[in-house]
């Protein structure tokens, strides 16, 4: 959940409670499919619980809201690379488990309940992070939505049965991220912590802070680039976690550039970045306005580093992606529809994108 426990305090759960959950409910939904009679080996029921167990191991410190900066590679690549590593090890034994992961496997179905626009990630994470953080209508019924899987032609359906009940999970997911993983104060946070690192690097590469003496200086000195087929990093990225960057922030206190130890302080203290949203993007005279007060309210005169404390971009989310591989529904009389064929006007297939910006107080 990245710095949502900024805005949620309850919400500090890991995501190895996370991979644990998604293997629960993998073994149940094997379990549902096996008493319909779809044919699932021991070899594919290990395969498929290795695939989800290990599906977000590639993620980094704060998860999401350090995707692609620490290491220039996405966390799905990451995870495989891991994946292929511990193959390595246990002689072979993943190889299945990978295949399913990267969608290359005859039965379809398997790899969909690992990644699909309803997966067992998904059914543990939004349950899991409504419970943590409290926000009530992101729970969902993923006990009755998995009692309604089902395998025709080797791709994933619901029983129709179970139509009210995607429609509320796709509502709740919709919440969720507006209200929880998007939410104003959280872009905040996640933006200051993104730009932290980037400025952090900076400093690194120029020489000014010291790599040597912790593994995430040494990480983001030499594995900003790399070819997309090394493995060289893992070694030291998989021994990062939220302390080493905390580590970091804390070590940047007292460092004499004015852009780091701005967003070290305001992590570190809780002085947030103001934010505003809005549904277009935001007009050159307002960031000059903008500009101005921050060089009277810091007595910052340098243009250059006021231009880096105003963090700008665009959030964008869609309750169901109409266009991307559908949830099929399973009628009474057999017929296999996609659900954008069901749904009412409560769940929006549009994308909805809101612009931010953030900057000092």
């Amino acid at each position: 959940m990245g710095l949502s426990t900024y805005v949620y305090p309850g919400a500090t759960h890991s995501r190895f409670s996370h991979a644990l959950g998604a293997l629960h409910l993998m073994t149940v939904s094997i379990n549902v499919l096996r008493d319909k009679d779809i044919q699932i080996s021991d070899d594919e029921y290990l395969a498929v619980c290795i695939a989800i167990l290990l599906h977000d191991i590639g993620h980094g410190p704060y998860s999401h809201a350090l995707e692609s900066n620490i290491v220039n590679k996405h966390h799905e690549m990451i995870s495989l690379d891991i994946m292929k590593q511990l193959n390595e090890e246990f002689e072979g034994k993943l190889s299945l488990g990978i295949t399913i992961f990267q969608g290359q496997y005859e039965k379809k179905f398997l790899t969909q309940l690992v990644s699909s626009q309803l997966d067992m990630d998904r059914m543990d994470y939004l349950t899991r992070d409504s419970y943590f953080s409290g926000v009530a209508e992101g729970v969902i019924g993923y006990k009755r939505i998995i009692s309604m899987i089902n395998v025709v032609d080797n791709e994933l359906v619901i029983e129709e049965k179970g139509l009210f009940s995607i429609e509320k999970f796709l509502v709740a997911r919709h919440i969720m991220y507006w209200q929880v993983y998007l939410h104003k104060t959280s872009i905040s946070a996640e933006q200051m912590l993104k730009n932290f690192v980037i400025r952090y690097r900076e400093l690194l590469k120029e020489g000014v802070l010291p790599y040597e003496d912790s593994t995430f200086g040494k990480v983001l000195f030499e594995y900003e680039d790399f070819p997309s087929n090394s493995m060289k990093y893992l070694d030291s990225f998989i021994k990062l976690d939220d302390a080493d960057v905390m580590q970091g922030i804390k070590l940047a206190l007292d460092a004499a550039d004015p852009i780091l130890t701005i967003f070290a302080k305001g992590i570190l203290n809780r002085i947030l970045f103001g934010v505003r949203l809005s549904n277009m993007p935001y007009s050159s005279d307002f960031k000059d306005e903008i500009r101005h007060k921050i060089e009277e309210s810091y007595n910052i005169k340098n243009p250059t580093v006021i231009d880096r404390l105003i963090l700008e971009g665009k959030e964008s989310t869609t309750a169901y992606d109409n266009i991307k591989e559908e949830i099929k529904i399973l009628s009474k009389n057999g017929d296999i529809k996609p659900i954008s064929a069901y749904l009412d006007i409560l769940v929006n297939v549009n994308k909805i994108t809101k612009y931010y910006l953030c900057y000092p107080k």
